[in-house]
C-alpha cells in the first residue's frame, strides 16, 4: 500500500496535478477602476451652481428643507410653526454645512449626489466639499427669498411634492419640462 501511495505521489508531483495544484496561486479576481469625474473650469471655479446641476440642487435643497421643517413640527408636536419658528427653521437649512453633498459622474453625465437624491451606481466617485456647499447655501437663500418664506412654509404643509413642486417643477423651476430627473423615492429621505 505504501509503495502504491508513493508511486502515485510521484506520478502527481511529475505530472502536475494532484497536491502541487493547491499550491499555485489563487485565480486573480477582476479589478475595477473609477475616475473621478472631470469637471470643468466652471464647474470649479464658478461661485453659482452649474445649469445642468440645478435640477438635483434644487430637490436636495427642497428635501433638506423638508426633512428641517418636519424635525421642528415633531418637536412641537406635530402642529403648525409659529412665523418666528419656521423662519428660523429656514435660515438654519440654508445654513447648514451642505458637506454631505457633491459631484459624481454616471454614464457621462455630472450629477449631483447626496441625501435625498436617487442613488447612484456603487462605483462612483464622489467629489464632495469645494464649491459645492457654498453654492447650495447660496441657491437655498435664493428659493427662500424668491419665493418667501410663508409661501414655502404653505407648501411645506400640503407635503414634500408641493415643496418640490413650488421650489423645483415651477414655470421657472429648475427641473420645469425634464422627465429625465425622478423626484426621489420617500424610503430615501430616511438618509438624514
Amino acid at each position: 500500500m505504501r509503495a502504491a501511495l508513493a508511486a502515485w505521489l510521484v506520478l502527481s508531483l511529475l505530472g502536475g496535478t494532484g497536491a502541487g495544484d493547491m499550491c499555485r496561486d489563487p485565480p486573480a479576481t477582476p479589478s475595477h477602476s473609477v475616475a473621478a469625474p472631470q469637471l470643468s473650469p466652471e464647474e470649479r471655479l464658478s461661485p453659482h451652481m452649474p445649469e445642468s446641476l440645478r435640477c438635483d440642487a434644487c430637490h436636495a435643497i427642497a428635501f433638506q428643507i423638508e426633512e428641517q421643517l418636519r424635525k421642528a413640527e415633531g418637536k412641537a408636536g406635530k402642529k403648525a410653526l409659529k412665523e418666528s419658528d419656521y423662519l428660523e427653521v429656514l435660515e438654519r437649512s440654508c445654513s447648514q454645512d451642505w458637506e454631505s453633498y457633491g459631484v459624481l459622474e454616471l454614464d457621462g453625465e455630472k450629477r449631483l449626489s447626496g441625501p435625498g437624491l436617487p442613488r447612484q451606481q456603487p462605483l462612483s466617485v464622489l467629489v464632495s466639499g469645494g464649491p459645492w456647499p457654498g453654492r447650495l447655501s447660496k441657491l437655498c437663500h435664493g428659493y427662500v427669498g424668491e419665493q418667501g418664506e410663508a409661501h414655502i412654509y404653505s407648501a411645506h404643509r400640503r407635503g414634500p411634492a408641493a415643496l418640490r413642486q413650488l421650489l423645483c417643477h415651477g414655470d421657472k423651476g429648475p427641473c420645469a419640462g425634464r422627465k429625465d430627473r425622478p423626484d426621489p423615492p420617500k424610503a430615501l429621505q430616511n438618509e438624514l
